[in-house]
């Protein structure tokens, strides 16, 4: 850690000397959808506004109404910067997306999830029932836990719902028996909601989304944004900044942004290696 530091104070005080001197068109930065619209908006507008003035390269935001929508940007190479975990299986990492950077923070687990008062206390009685995921295009949401699913041949009714928080309203609402989801995202909305969970089941344990650069844009300019996303929490103002946007989603300044690389998401490289084809 104090090696990532050190060379997160080193980068910062690179790019803020370095920064283009020319007008710079604005490059696209697509984040995975992980709430609803407005609150992945208000959480990432204020971090890619601090990034794009200290890199002196300006990063607009670009997200569709669900993460699918925002996958198929990436997919239709609409943008250059991404934070995702959606493309990891072999055709996709075939585009060539090089991963710079994750947030901090404790593992993601994907997990299965009800209501802290459901009857229901095993995978095996949501047989045939509903269960609530955000959509199909979800890794840790939707992916591990359906694989847990069928690994266990306990067939259910996927009801996707576009994002995550409309897939726990969902379930909450008695539309779904059971939520598939991440650990981060059900502590959180337990926090801001004070709904109660009892999880089912839970995965082991992956890295959060990655910071990822499309192989278009130059190393340099990678370099600068990359810099600027590391020592956002070493700035004062930065910090502060980061601290702001992640009490709108129930993260700390503590989620900050680290160094990465594709070393840290070898096992979801090894899911997709063992995967069903469905889940490929």
């Amino acid at each position: 850690m104090l090696a990532s530091l050190a060379r997160a104070v080193a980068l910062f005080g690179l790019f803020l000397t370095s920064a283009p001197a020319v007008a710079q068109e604005p490059y696209r930065f697509s984040p995975v959808n992980q709430w609803d619209i407005n609150r992945t908006a208000s959480y990432w507008n204020p971090i890619i506004q601090y990034v794009s003035q200290r890199s002196g390269l300006p990063l607009q935001l670009k997200i569709g109404r669900t993460s699918a929508d925002t996958t198929a940007y990436v997919l239709a190479q609409e943008v250059e910067f991404i934070f995702s975990n959606h493309m990891f299986n072999p055709q996709r990492m075939a585009l060539g997306w090089k991963v710079f950077g994750r947030r901090n923070g404790p593992l993601l687990r994907g997990q299965i999830a009800v209501p802290a008062d459901s009857t229901i206390t095993s995978l095996d009685q949501l047989r045939d029932q509903e269960v609530a995921f955000a959509g199909n295009e979800a890794f840790v949401g939707y992916k591990l836990p359906m694989a847990q699913l069928v690994a266990q041949s306990i067939p259910v009714k996927a009801v996707f719902s576009g994002n995550q928080n409309a897939a726990f309203a969902q379930m909450f609402a008695g539309r779904a028996k059971a939520v598939g989801s991440n650990s981060m995202l059900i502590d959180g909305f337990a926090e801001r909601e004070k709904k109660g969970f009892r999880v089912l089941w839970s995965s082991e344990g992956f890295h959060d989304l990655a910071l990822m650069a499309s192989s278009k844009v130059p190393q340099a300019h990678v370099d600068a944004i990359a810099a600027a996303f590391f020592a956002m929490h070493l700035d004062p103002g930065g910090r502060k900044t980061l601290e702001a946007a992640s009490a709108v989603v129930s993260l700390t300044v503590e989620d900050h942004f680290v160094p990465a690389s594709m070393d840290d998401y070898q096992n979801y490289v090894g899911f997709f290696e063992a995967a069903p084809a469905f889940l490929r």
